[in-house]
């Protein structure tokens, strides 16, 4: 189930909200520099972070799923917020060079089909970057957050995820590495410890940042398919020539058989 727009937009504007996100967009800053001339898709609640590069990209356009809900971006600006399906995105094939999902995958009803789709979008070595819950982490077992809602993952499983997906993984990061505490006399010091616990304890942080590639060709083995047809019957008419044909050899043989015994 996936979280309020309003929960999601009320989380981010809190002081907790504000750390979280800088040290996620820190994350995805190393990741992606710059994309001069193409066109970037946000789904899932990526506000926070598309203003980062929306400054680079061709086009930008944040697509929020209809079980969250949606708002109008960017403000004072042409609107570019649209509500989707996940798994039936409103693009032609191979139109983006690159996807966000933040608050996304690990809502989704069916995420084999939400990659699927997601490949399908993306152009020609187009690419993927997901941030979604660490199963490790201590983000994931509180729910005052929207990263402790959903389905978290471990490193293997959105890794084996994307490869199911054809998508080749290229980097793979993380971020919050403080407790999501909400007592403000706590915050400042914690903020603090980020970058030591960035080094020090990097398997348990709140989040997993991964980037991967659309992988566009792949042998794939195929048992040898068994005969499909299906022999479905049939009413056969009565009083057609080839059965008033059977049906006179059949009266004629036995007219012979009754002349031969008398």
């Amino acid at each position: 189930m996936h979280p309020d727009i309003i929960a999601l937009r009320s989380f981010y504007d809190s002081k907790l909200g504000m750390m979280a996100e800088r040290s996620i967009t820190m994350t995805l800053s190393a990741l992606w520099t710059r994309m001069p001339d193409e066109r970037l898709v946000g789904l899932g609640y990526t506000l926070p972070f598309l203003d980062r590069f929306k400054g680079d990209a061709e086009r930008t356009f944040a697509f929020m799923p209809a079980g969250q809900g949606a708002v109008a971006w960017p403000q004072r600006q042409a609107n570019t917020t649209a509500l989707v399906f996940d798994e039936e995105l409103p693009l032609p094939d191979t139109s983006i060079d690159r996807i966000l999902m933040v608050h996304s995958l690990e809502f989704s009803e069916n995420p084999a089909e939400t990659l699927n789709e997601m490949w399908r979008v993306l152009a020609p070595n187009g690419r993927l970057l997901i941030v979604v819950p660490n199963r490790r982490g201590i983000w994931a077992r509180f729910e005052h957050t929207p990263f402790g809602s959903g389905r978290p993952y471990s490193r293997g499983q959105i890794m084996s995820a994307l490869r199911e997906a054809n998508f080749t993984v290229t980097a793979t990061k993380d971020a919050l590495h403080f407790p999501p505490t909400s007592k403000s006399w706590l915050q400042k010091p914690v903020s603090g410890l980020e970058r030591i616990a960035r080094t020090c304890w990097p398997a348990f942080a709140g989040v997993l940042v991964v980037e991967a590639q659309k992988r566009l060709y792949q042998g794939v083995p195929v048992a040898r398919r068994t005969s499909r047809r299906v022999f479905v019957p049939v009413l056969t008419p009565q009083g057609t020539a080839r059965g008033s044909a059977k049906n006179a050899a059949l009266t004629k043989a036995n007219k012979n058989g009754q002349a031969q015994s008398t």
